[in-house]
């Protein structure tokens, strides 16, 4: 029986169930894309080409790891470091010498600059590593001697050079003249200079550091054999890759993108289905509700609750399945394109693939299901258990106040939700950045929960207002307080638009404003000379700018990172190396100094200044030392010698060039600071700074440069943008679904005003009251959430208040009105065209 009463109710009263096939249709999409992203940054790869014909390839662990202790267990976390971390060159004899390998060939790079021979930039490696990559192989003269070069021949032929010709070259040691020995074949696209291993070596910028050790077993012996022989013997020193893990030595940007996808769809992905799911059960339990007369009518002919129960187990059995089904689409479309978006912008390597698996399909299914499944029982649990003669009588009058339970324990998420914000205003940097979704969650599901009392109270507050506007706005403040819960439902969906979109577009906005303010005002260089190409500046061009006519200070910037352990947790930070004489500094930069000098730089090597904030959570004060791993996972622990205010915009840690250059990927300087002397012309100092190099320089002012780095930070910035407008774009769809389904429930109600007298006028503006209505409570609300979230966080990271432009706020606020007036006038026009007498 209850098998055929759910066919039956869904097959002759299909629109009952357009609400919830459309809600289940937009969570499915969602938690698609999000799980879709996930599993891609847990299995990403990427297929080696350099290292191809290389079986095995020894590398550096790319993570710094430590082991924490919850409980009684303890559990290592691990960070992928800001630069490539490199082996001791002495592990080559350790790898040959292990039985079973028949070569061990060492490989390492770095950039080099062939100066105006037409050349673009080079890479620059041993000699050892030629023949690394498939087809490497010398076609022309002789391997390089101290002093000489082999060059790839396509560069060659493209640059018109040829064996026996002298060449400059600028390496991270400085500029130096090699002779040209031989000419060799490279990979497609890979402009190489080989250099003889002791020269390459010297000026590779990091002696005694190699990238890899390409392993080739002997005759006999399986990769994977020779594979745990080399674990055992390096003992933990390297790590062994086999198969796909070598494209990970090869680009070790793949871990960070793995990071980026994984975050997305993890983290954002983990709130987003929560959302989703909070929404879903939301529609589904208004849906439900709407159907109170029709389950009272059964209870009067004879079903009993459990036959009931059971009919709306299997409506959503024969529902969630197929508009989960169907939603997987539009998730896959969102998840190609969010992650089309992420290759094109750098994020993630172009090698890696998409992987759209079966599981997260599974998933999205199970949870819609689920959730349609719990939603609707719960929802019809208070009509199928009334006796018959109360179910109809409420059904006709509506549900009456929520019970206890609901208020206790929305009282506890809105103090939950309280708690977290006052922690997160006691905390620094990213920590309390991490608390803000949780911070949002808490007061959503809150909000949700107290929803009928937050409506009634927000109606008697401007009842008045509306009973002062005229009839139909007077009508629709009675409706608005009767009918507080259907009320509720059409508004949380709005307030979850406004709460998530103002806190990830206005925290991202008050970030990027702090950090605009403190270059503008901390920026106090003439002129910046930025490299637009690579590997950068000459080595030689912070010297050679100081010595100009006209030039009174000079430092070159050469950015980094860095990690650091905090709070039982690891994080990175960005960081410049300061590329010249630190005590000009005071002329180029206000940093915002609260205690010490930068200019102490200058003492040693062993010498940091550091942001407020990334000083706080490393409990650093000036004269003492501090420990955290510099780019490429090197211990250290520098005296602090200044903490400044100003790391949004001129990084978050300075160290001189001497502590960084051997531990990046690319040791050139990529910014240039220039004081001019007073009463000089400043053309001309721009144009002598502009033959620094060949080409790819540009000569800015302090506007041009703050106008440059605020486009940087817009691109950074990006991802939480796409997540705001994805979290958005499903909350506007919803509440829009649910407006409708509120609207079209009320068709008897609508065809009594009519009967009485009311005009199709007066009904639609008595809708676009309450569009209104719903409007003012969801802006509230909402903008209190963003704005009770938003300013600890801010007032921790940036010490202000939220920035709230208005050229987002407004159109947001706009946006949303719009969508409530859209979503009650469509279908209040179309009961209108039914006469009263249909209708009732």
């Amino acid at each position: 029986m209850t098998n055929g009463l759910a066919r039956a109710a869904i097959r002759f009263r299909p629109a009952s169930f357009v609400g919830t096939f459309l809600a289940l249709l937009f969570a499915s999409a969602i938690v698609t894309a999000c799980g879709v992203l996930l599993q891609t940054g847990l299995t990403a790869s990427i297929t080696p080409h350099r290292y191809a014909d290389a079986p095995i390839v020894v590398s550096a662990d790319q993570q710094v790891k430590m082991t924490v202790v919850h409980g009684k267990r303890p559990d290592t976390i691990a960070q992928t470091l800001p630069e490539r971390a490199r082996l001791d060159a002495s592990l080559t004899a350790v790898v040959a010498a292990v039985p079973g390998v028949e070569q061990a060939r060492p490989d390492s790079a770095f950039p080099v600059s062939a100066g105006r021979s037409g050349l673009p930039a080079l890479t620059g490696r041993g000699w050892a590593a030629l023949g690394i990559a498939p087809g490497e192989r010398l076609t022309e003269g002789r391997a390089p001697a101290d002093g000489e070069l082999v060059l790839d021949a396509a560069s060659a032929r493209a640059a018109h050079l040829s064996p026996g010709t002298d060449l400059t070259v600028d390496t991270p040691v400085g500029t130096a003249s090699y002779r040209i020995s031989g000419l060799a074949e490279a990979q497609p696209g890979r402009a190489t200079a080989w250099f003889a291993d002791g020269t390459a070596d010297r000026i590779s910028g990091h002696p005694g550091r190699i990238d890899a050790l390409a392993v080739r077993p002997a005759p006999g012996t399986t990769p994977a054999a020779l594979a745990d022989a080399l674990r055992q013997a390096l003992d933990g020193k390297a790590q062994v890759a086999t198969g796909q893990q070598r494209g990970e030595v090869e680009q070790p940007v793949l871990l960070k993108a793995k990071e980026v996808l994984a975050g997305i769809g993890g983290s954002f992905g983990g709130t987003a289905a929560t959302v989703a799911v909070f929404v879903l059960a939301s529609t589904i339990a208004l849906a439900t509700g709407q159907r109170a007369r029709e389950f009272a009518l059964l209870r009067t002919v004879g079903a009993t609750p459990r036959q009931i129960q059971r009919s709306i187990a299997t409506e959503a059995v024969l529902i969630a399945p197929v508009a989960a089904a169907i939603g997987i689409l539009p998730g896959l479309a969102l998840a190609r394109w969010w992650f089309g978006e992420l290759v094109a912008r750098g994020a993630v390597p172009s090698g890696v693939s998409l992987d759209t698996g079966p599981l997260p399909l599974l998933v999205s299914v199970a949870v819609c299901t689920g959730t349609a499944l719990a939603a609707g029982l719960l929802a019809a649990r208070r009509s199928a258990r009334m006796r018959p003669t109360q179910a109809l009588g409420e059904a006709g009058t509506g549900p009456g106040t929520p019970g206890v339970v609901r208020a206790v324990f929305g009282a506890l998420f809105g103090a939950g939700a309280v708690v977290l914000a006052v922690v997160a205003a006691n905390l620094a940097g990213a920590t309390a950045a991490n608390l803000a979704l949780g911070v949002v969650l808490c007061f959503m599901v809150a909000v949700g929960l107290l929803g009928p009392w937050l409506v009634r109270g927000a109606v008697g507050l401007v009842g008045v207002l509306l009973r002062a506007a005229g009839a139909s706005a007077s009508l629709a403040a009675d409706n608005a307080r009767a009918g507080s819960r259907r009320l509720a439902s059409a508004t949380v969906p709005i307030v979850m638009v406004i709460a998530f979109c103002g806190t990830l577009v206005f925290l991202q906005s008050s970030l990027q404003h702090a950090a605009s303010e403190q270059v503008r005002d901390g920026l106090k260089a003439d002129l910046v000379v930025t490299a637009e190409a690579a590997p950068g500046l000459p080595a030689n061009a912070v010297e050679r700018a100081a010595k100009m006519p006209g030039v009174d200070a000079a430092v070159g910037l050469l950015p980094t990172g860095l990690a650091y352990q905090s709070s039982g947790a690891l994080g990175t930070a960005t960081a410049e190396a300061v590329d010249g004489n630190p005590a000009a500094l005071a002329k180029l930069l206000d940093l915002g100094v609260t205690s010490g000098s930068p200019a102490d730089l200058s003492r040693s090597a062993d010498t940091v200044a550091l942001d407020s904030l990334l000083a706080e959570s490393l409990h650093a004060k000036v004269g003492q030392r501090t420990a955290f791993w510099l780019g490429d996972g090197t211990r250290v622990e520098p005296t602090v010698v200044a903490i400044y205010r100003r790391g949004l915009g001129f990084g978050q840690a300075l160290l001189p060039k001497a502590a960084v250059a051997a531990h990046t990927d690319s040791p050139y300087a990529t910014r240039l600071l220039v004081a001019k002397t007073p009463g000089t012309d400043g053309a001309a100092t721009a144009k002598a700074l502009s033959e620094l190099a060949p080409a790819g320089l540009t000569v800015t002012d302090r506007q041009g440069y703050a106008a440059q780095t605020d486009q940087d930070r817009e691109l950074n910035g990006w991802v939480n943008n796409v997540m705001a407008g994805v979290l958005a774009g499903f909350a506007a769809l919803t509440a829009a679904n649910t407006l409708v389904m509120t609207v079209l429930d009320r068709r008897r109600e609508i065809a009594l005003l009519r009967l009485a007298g009311t005009t199709r006028r007066q009904v639609r503006a008595m809708l676009r009251w309450e569009a209104l209505l719903i409007t003012a409570i969801g802006l509230a609300t909402g903008a209190a959430i963003a704005w009770a979230t938003l300013t600890p966080i801010t007032r921790a990271l940036t010490s202000a208040a939220p920035h709230v432009p208005l050229t987002t706020a407004l159109p947001l606020g706009a946006a949303t009105a719009l969508l409530c007036l859209a979503a009650t006038a469509l279908p209040g026009r179309a009961l209108l065209r039914t006469r009263p007498t249909t209708a009732l």
